[in-house]
């Protein structure tokens, strides 16, 4: 009798077992945002979206993690079921390419690409494919050669722009650091993105006869090097939204602040890792507009006929403690008026 329990017992807790395990969530490739479209509706359209971001830092994770969220929580309602299929291109062009040649081999519905690097992959992969192409954080899509016009993209390909306002980050620096009579630019000359932003401040840097300094660089290891150039020979450092400084964006700050002397960033992360200040887009309303226009595509609109979108919204962003550790003073900035981080003890 007793063996007969013990084996009726062990039947029961097998079958509990498989039951919960048939409940489980299907698996998918990619990243820790891959995953199906909870609760979709029956009926739903199931489409897999080839979601790929240049390399990892906050301001691309928090593009990145808005876009899934919103898709996820906007997909029911589009009538549809969402596989997103996360990839990291390393930062390397070749593993781009790589990567969305394979999204285009295994027909997803639409690319999105994160950063000018990501998106001028998806753009070639994609081509005469018929696949549309959404891109997110390109600075300047025109002259990195994605579309023909910001108003009329054309083609398949359509995103938004994270264009930042030079006149803006210089007019904040003006008042944080009157002092300040020349500038460092530190950026990478392959980054269209960093190119199109240098073009800009050059202008505004000529126009005001504000001298200024270059110092290019090819790799994050050479951040430290140039920092140190630049710092010697300017008052101030500035540094477009570039993925190479911004990836060792610690190692500038340290340096600056070594040398009492401010650097004015392109994007809130970099001022979180020690930047002292910019006037930036929000990247998680950023990448919820990018969601939006994918649902756009996924429901029916031809991406290049969506206008590629700027962010128009910008706040100001300071690091308190890089502030303190230089001596410059900002008090005069209440809540109201900024918003304060301090990324550094």
């Amino acid at each position: 009798m007793k063996k007969l329990f013990a084996l009726l017992l062990t039947i029961a807790m097998v079958l509990s077992v498989t039951a919960c395990g048939g409940k489980s969530a299907p698996a998918s490739s990619g990243g820790s945002d891959a995953g199906t479209t909870p609760s979709a509706p029956d009926g739903a359209k199931k489409v897999t979206v080839g979601l790929i971001q240049l390399t990892e830092h906050p301001s691309l994770d928090e593009i990145r993690e808005t876009i899934t969220s919103r898709l996820a929580e906007k997909a029911a309602e589009n009538g549809l079921d969402i596989q997103v299929n996360y990839q990291n291109g390393q930062g390397d062009t070749s593993t781009i390419n790589t990567i969305c040649q394979q999204f285009v081999a295994n027909q997803v519905d639409v690319i999105v690409a994160i950063a000018t690097p990501a998106a001028q992959g998806a753009a070639a992969a994609a081509e005469n494919s018929g696949i549309p192409v959404v891109f997110s954080a390109v600075t300047d899509p025109v002259a990195a050669g994605l579309v023909a016009s910001i108003e009329a993209p054309g083609g398949s390909i359509t995103g938004t722009s994270d264009a930042i306002p030079v006149e803006k980050i210089f007019s904040l620096a003006q008042e944080l650091t009157p002092d300040v009579k020349s500038y460092g630019l530190i950026y990478n000359t392959s980054e269209d993105n960093s190119l199109s932003v240098i073009a800009q401040v050059k202008d505004y840097l000529e126009g005001k006869g504000i001298p200024y300094t270059e110092g290019a660089v090819t790799t994050s290891a050479d951040v430290q090097s140039s920092a140190r150039n630049l710092l010697e020979r300017c008052d101030a450092v500035f540094a477009p939204i570039d993925n190479t400084v911004a990836s060792a964006m610690a190692v500038l700050a340290d340096e600056a602040i070594k040398a009492k002397k401010p650097v004015y960033v392109a994007a809130d992360s970099m001022v979180a890792d020690g930047g002292l200040a910019t006037v930036g887009v929000n990247y998680t309303n950023l990448g919820s507009q990018t969601a939006d226009m994918v649902l756009k595509v996924l429901t029916g609109t031809p991406a290049g006929e969506i206008p590629v979108e700027i962010l128009r919204d910008n706040a100001i962003v300071i690091n308190g403690n890089t502030a303190r550790a230089i001596g410059v003073d900002i008090s005069k900035y209440g809540p109201n008026d900024a918003d304060i981080v301090s990324a550094l003890s």
